[in-house]
Protein backbone atom coordinates (compact mmCIF):
# COMPACT_ATOMS: atom_id res chain seq x y z
CA UNK A 1 0.00 0.00 0.00
CA UNK A 2 3.03 2.16 0.85
CA UNK A 3 4.23 2.03 -3.10
CA UNK A 4 0.98 2.50 -4.64
CA UNK A 5 0.33 5.55 -2.38
CA UNK A 6 3.83 6.81 -3.19
CA UNK A 7 3.67 5.39 -6.81
CA UNK A 8 -0.18 5.07 -7.71
CA UNK A 9 -0.12 8.14 -10.10
CA UNK A 10 2.15 6.34 -11.91
CA UNK A 11 0.28 3.36 -12.62
CA UNK A 12 -1.99 1.52 -15.32
CA UNK A 13 -3.89 -1.45 -15.60
CA UNK A 14 -3.19 -3.63 -18.97
CA UNK A 15 -6.16 -4.59 -20.53
CA UNK A 16 -6.71 -8.08 -19.81
CA UNK A 17 -6.30 -7.08 -16.18
CA UNK A 18 -8.96 -5.29 -16.53
CA UNK A 19 -10.74 -8.02 -18.41
CA UNK A 20 -9.94 -10.63 -15.38
CA UNK A 21 -11.20 -7.76 -12.99
CA UNK A 22 -14.69 -7.19 -14.72
CA UNK A 23 -15.23 -10.92 -15.66
CA UNK A 24 -15.02 -12.27 -12.15
CA UNK A 25 -17.42 -9.47 -10.95
CA UNK A 26 -20.29 -10.45 -13.53
CA UNK A 27 -19.46 -13.87 -12.29
CA UNK A 28 -21.00 -13.40 -9.21
CA UNK A 29 -24.62 -13.73 -8.20
CA UNK A 30 -26.39 -10.18 -7.82
CA UNK A 31 -26.49 -8.79 -5.03
CA UNK A 32 -25.23 -6.52 -2.69
CA UNK A 33 -21.61 -7.62 -2.64
CA UNK A 34 -21.36 -7.71 -6.63
CA UNK A 35 -22.63 -4.28 -6.86
CA UNK A 36 -20.25 -3.00 -4.08
CA UNK A 37 -17.56 -4.49 -6.38
CA UNK A 38 -18.55 -3.26 -9.72
CA UNK A 39 -18.66 0.13 -7.79
CA UNK A 40 -15.64 -0.07 -6.65
CA UNK A 41 -13.87 -1.00 -9.76
CA UNK A 42 -15.64 1.73 -11.72
CA UNK A 43 -15.50 4.64 -9.01
CA UNK A 44 -12.33 4.05 -7.48
CA UNK A 45 -9.88 1.67 -9.61
CA UNK A 46 -11.52 2.73 -13.02
CA UNK A 47 -10.84 6.45 -11.78
CA UNK A 48 -7.76 5.69 -10.90
CA UNK A 49 -5.98 4.06 -13.21
CA UNK A 50 -5.83 4.22 -17.08
CA UNK A 51 -6.42 0.85 -18.67
CA UNK A 52 -3.66 0.19 -21.40
CA UNK A 53 -4.85 -1.69 -24.93
CA UNK A 54 -2.98 -4.64 -26.74
CA UNK A 55 -2.56 -3.34 -29.49
CA UNK A 56 -0.61 -4.38 -32.95
CA UNK A 57 2.54 -3.18 -31.27
CA UNK A 58 2.55 -5.57 -28.16
CA UNK A 59 0.59 -8.29 -30.11
CA UNK A 60 3.77 -8.39 -32.63
CA UNK A 61 6.32 -8.59 -29.00
CA UNK A 62 3.97 -10.97 -27.75
CA UNK A 63 3.89 -13.03 -31.15
CA UNK A 64 8.09 -13.29 -31.12
CA UNK A 65 8.20 -13.91 -27.56
CA UNK A 66 5.32 -16.54 -27.42
CA UNK A 67 7.25 -18.60 -30.38
CA UNK A 68 10.92 -18.07 -28.61
CA UNK A 69 9.36 -19.23 -25.33
CA UNK A 70 7.68 -22.40 -27.26
CA UNK A 71 11.10 -23.23 -28.95
CA UNK A 72 12.40 -23.46 -25.73
CA UNK A 73 9.91 -25.44 -23.78
CA UNK A 74 8.90 -22.70 -21.86
CA UNK A 75 5.38 -21.42 -23.00
CA UNK A 76 3.28 -19.32 -21.37
CA UNK A 77 -0.32 -18.64 -20.39
CA UNK A 78 -1.61 -16.54 -23.21
CA UNK A 79 -2.79 -13.86 -21.21
CA UNK A 80 0.27 -13.14 -19.24
CA UNK A 81 2.13 -12.84 -22.58
CA UNK A 82 -0.85 -9.60 -23.48
CA UNK A 83 0.37 -8.25 -19.98
CA UNK A 84 4.11 -8.73 -20.43
CA UNK A 85 3.88 -7.33 -24.00
CA UNK A 86 1.77 -4.35 -23.05
CA UNK A 87 4.02 -3.35 -20.10
CA UNK A 88 7.19 -3.84 -22.24
CA UNK A 89 5.93 -2.11 -25.37
CA UNK A 90 5.40 0.99 -23.08
CA UNK A 91 9.04 0.68 -21.28
CA UNK A 92 6.93 -0.41 -17.98
CA UNK A 93 7.86 -2.18 -15.30
CA UNK A 94 5.36 -5.18 -14.58
CA UNK A 95 4.22 -4.99 -11.20
CA UNK A 96 2.85 -8.60 -9.53
CA UNK A 97 2.79 -10.85 -7.17
CA UNK A 98 3.33 -13.65 -9.47
CA UNK A 99 7.20 -12.11 -10.28
CA UNK A 100 8.46 -15.99 -10.93
CA UNK A 101 5.53 -16.23 -13.83
CA UNK A 102 6.33 -13.26 -15.67
CA UNK A 103 10.47 -13.69 -15.39
CA UNK A 104 10.66 -16.09 -18.13
CA UNK A 105 9.76 -13.11 -20.49
CA UNK A 106 13.52 -11.27 -22.38
CA UNK A 107 14.15 -8.06 -20.52
CA UNK A 108 11.03 -7.52 -18.91
CA UNK A 109 11.31 -5.15 -15.82
CA UNK A 110 9.01 -7.48 -13.22
CA UNK A 111 8.77 -5.99 -9.51
CA UNK A 112 6.77 -7.12 -6.70
CA UNK A 113 5.49 -4.57 -4.37
CA UNK A 114 3.73 -6.58 -1.50
CA UNK A 115 5.98 -7.76 0.55
CA UNK A 116 5.33 -11.80 0.41
CA UNK A 117 7.32 -13.92 -1.36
Amino acid sequence: MKRLAADGHLCAIAAPVWHELTYGCARLERGRRRDALERYLHDVVLAAFPVLPYDEVAARWHGRERARLEAAGRPAPFVDGQIAAIAFTRGLTLVTQNVRDFARFAELEVEQWSGRR
